[in-house]
């Protein structure tokens, strides 16, 4: 696939603005499209970033570490792959060690490394706990997502309160009694706010 210049895409955006019905000329405008391009550069970097980059694992401090360890509420932003609209939400993540540890700020990375992609939320939940097993070689790991969709509260069938989630187990997380565990944690206590 030829990749896109910068220039390209700010006519892309023109183009659309012309769509709508709006003037991209007027001085509100103007500097539109160039903002646009800009903010999708940050909104999609997930693809600019291999999510073996993030892994910083440690031996020192997980030596006989056999038990789950588990951040919870991680805030996250995304956008759907069949509208282009957000959605957002907090994830689960977890896993047991098998030899090493791996960075607690590490783990929020790999939620953003995934979040900043055209998305589904099944895709992703999926992303998250394959890509722990893949570069951790953990006993296991463990995703659940929770979130809200724009293509299903702001257009289309307009279901304000509705959420979804979605989980990812692997290993020993497929074990009736170490799933109940990580499920029950995932419900405990308040969830961090959004916004």
């Amino acid at each position: 696939m030829k990749p896109v210049s910068e220039r390209e895409a700010q006519e892309a955006v023109t183009t659309l603005l012309r769509f709508i019905g709006e003037d991209p000329s007027r001085e509100g405008l103007r500097e539109t499209p160039l903002r646009v391009v800009r903010s999708f550069q940050e909104l999609f970097g997930g693809y600019a970033t291999n999510p073996e980059s993030v892994f910083k694992t440690f031996r020192d401090g997980g030596e006989k570490v056999d038990e789950m360890v588990i951040q919870r509420n991680i805030p996250f932003f995304s956008n759907c792959e069949h509208h282009m609209l957000p959605f957002f939400g907090v994830a689960h993540v977890a896993y047991v060690p098998e030899d090493e540890i791996i960075g607690l700020s590490k783990l929020a990375r790999l939620v953003d490394v995934f979040a900043r992609r055209l998305q589904v939320q099944e895709r992703m939940t999926n992303q998250i706990a394959d890509a722990l097993v893949k570069y951790l070689k953990p006993k296991g790991a463990a995703c659940v997502i929770e979130a809200t969709h724009l293509c299903m509260v702001q257009r289309g069938i307009k279901k304000h309160m509705s959420d979804t989630t979605t989980s990812a187990l692997r290993g020993v997380f497929l074990e009736p009694a170490t799933r109940a565990e990580f499920l029950r944690f995932t419900q405990q206590g308040p969830r961090v706010p959004i916004f």
